[in-house]
């Protein structure tokens, strides 16, 4: 008895394990993508600053509503 409830641990610890590998590959995958929409962001953001004619002026008037 004792002996099938070792090997059912043993399992769900093996699981576990498997699990977390599969959860840790996820997240570097991500913080991968992260990194990378940061420099495009930063380079756009870069981009804008230095053409200031390609932000229309207009879009950041308040409406006539307002």
């Amino acid at each position: 008895m004792e002996n099938k409830r070792l090997v059912e641990l043993e399992i769900r610890y093996t699981q576990q394990q498997e699990l977390l590998q599969e959860l840790s590959d996820v997240l570097y995958q991500q913080g991968r993508v992260i990194d990378t929409l940061r420099v495009e962001l930063d380079r756009l953001k870069l981009k804008l600053e230095a053409e200031p004619g390609l932000v229309d002026a207009r879009q950041q008037e308040r409406p006539p509503h307002y």
